[in-house]
């Protein structure tokens, strides 16, 4: 029997990890990794990185969640290693914390600061993981290392000044060497960050970290958990999204042109070949142009979700020329006008963003009004061409659900959905209205962006 080799594992698990945090790897990509590593030397990590990178990566949105897969994978330090360089420099027999300890780690950590040498600080950040973030003993399932613990042990950010300081007196502008400050000790944060992860990845193994620790790409990041900065690179990804979304549906639009098979004119066609149908023919499809109607709940709670949506519904707006926008808090406010083709997006976001005070009267959401106001208002918006495409977590305060409203508007549109950007498992929880509406219209979970890149594709 031929015995495995555990790097293929690694390299096997590795790939398992890309695809589940987002990134499409196919077998042949797989492959096409391995044989540019085996053409590379091995003792060069950042040629090996750049090679896997090069083989794997397709956008360089998706650069960051490979890297950080990479380092948990393809660890920088393992076992003796590791802990060789833990130990102090002249100080063998493993590391101490003790006040002097730390006394001596800040100033080591000061200085190298200052003189800014990268494996320096790499270096200084294993051995404060080491020294200052283990945290034995503890329960079962729970991790030994944090890197928390370590900063909050040695406080670097209280060195800044001492830093700026420093690189004053070698002549550096005091801007400069604010910035400069600030980069390095951003930089030495991420090193700890990196090598706590790493041990816990040692201990508990990189399964295990790429599940719980390594973020997803940012196509399949949650919505209503991105931070500012996962915001701004969502909104970068949008227009390609965009574009992507309406080839796709130009393409799919083509091949539906052909219509059903014509026997009559095939069989006729078939008599010049001796009864052989070498050339089919088809009836031509009839031309139908829908409509879409969106109503989007722009609340605090769902902020986020309801910026992407009309941001994703507004660059598509070239394929749907009959689309009519809402949004509400509990009041209706149509935002079509807002939606125009050409106009910088910076302005029709402004415009949107603007207009969500006209679509609140008390500050309180509740569908229920909002969907009896839009009722009312708007009765000739609905119509049998029309698709009803509804945006919201379905949170009404425990209000009035106007259920037969919304029963009403479903059944006067010809096709009808709901979009809900809160995982299923929290419908019906709390004041979720979720349960009672997808009795009504069918309600599709969308947390994310490549969710919702599937769910309109489906609606158009």
């Amino acid at each position: 029997m031929t015995e495995r080799s555990g790097l293929v594992d690694r390299h096997v698990a590795f790939l398992r990890a890309l695809r589940e945090a987002g990134l499409a790897v196919s077998l042949a990509e797989g492959l096409d990794a391995v044989a540019a590593l085996r053409a590379l030397p091995w003792d060069d990590r950042v040629t090996l990185r750049d090679a896997y990178a090069a083989t794997l990566v397709k956008r360089q949105a998706q650069r960051p969640t490979f890297d950080a897969l990479f380092d948990v994978y393809f660890p920088r330090l393992v076992g003796e290693g590791a802990e060789a360089a833990a130990e102090p420099a002249g100080e063998p027999g493993g590391a101490r914390d003790g006040a002097d300890d730390l006394a001596a780690f800040r100033g080591e950590l000061r200085a190298t600061l200052t003189d800014g040498g990268q494996p320096a600080l790499e270096r200084l950040a294993t051995q404060m993981v080491g020294r200052f973030g283990a945290m034995p003993g503890r329960g079962p399932g729970l991790s030994s290392w944090s890197a928390y613990q370590a900063t909050r042990r040695v406080s670097p950010e209280e060195l800044a000044d001492q830093v700026v300081a420093a690189l004053l007196a070698q002549g550096i502008a005091e801007e400069e060497a604010a910035g400069l400050a600030g980069r390095r000790l951003a930089s030495y944060a991420r090193m700890v960050e990196d090598d706590a992860q790493r041990r816990i990845a040692a201990e508990k193994g990189p399964d295990h970290v790429a599940r719980v620790a390594v973020r997803p790409t940012i196509d399949r990041l949650d919505f209503l958990a991105a931070r500012r900065t996962d915001l701004e690179a969502m909104r970068r990804e949008i227009y390609p999204l965009a574009r992507r979304l309406a080839t796709r549906l130009t393409r799919e639009q083509h091949a539906r042109r052909r219509g059903p098979l014509d026997v009559r004119r095939t069989v006729r066609a078939s008599v010049s070949t001796g009864g052989v149908p070498l050339v089919t023919h088809h009836r031509p499809r009839r031309p139908h142009r829908s409509e879409l109607v969106v109503l989007c709940d722009v609340s605090g709670s769902v902020a986020n979700f309801a910026q992407f949506t009309l941001l994703l519904v507004y660059a598509l707006r070239e394929q749907m020329q009959n689309l009519r926008a809402f949004t509400f808090v509990d009041d209706v406010h149509e935002v079509t006008d807002r939606l125009r083709p050409g106009a910088d997006v910076a302005d029709v976001m402004a415009d949107l963003a603007a207009s969500t005070a006209h679509a609140s009267r008390f500050g309180r959401t509740s569908y229920g009004r909002a969907f009896t106001e839009f009722a009312q208002r708007f009765p000739d918006a609905l119509g049998p061409k029309s698709s009803l495409l509804v945006l919201g977590d379905a949170r009404s305060n425990y209000s009035d659900l106007a259920v037969p409203v919304l029963r009403e508007l479903a059944g006067t549109a010809r096709h009808a959905w709901w979009l809900n950007p809160e995982h299923p498992r929290h419908w019906g929880t709390g004041d979720s209205a979720a349960r009672q509406y997808a009795e009504v219209v069918p309600m599709v979970e969308c947390r994310n962006l490549a969710q919702l890149a599937e769910v309109v594709h489906d609606v158009l």
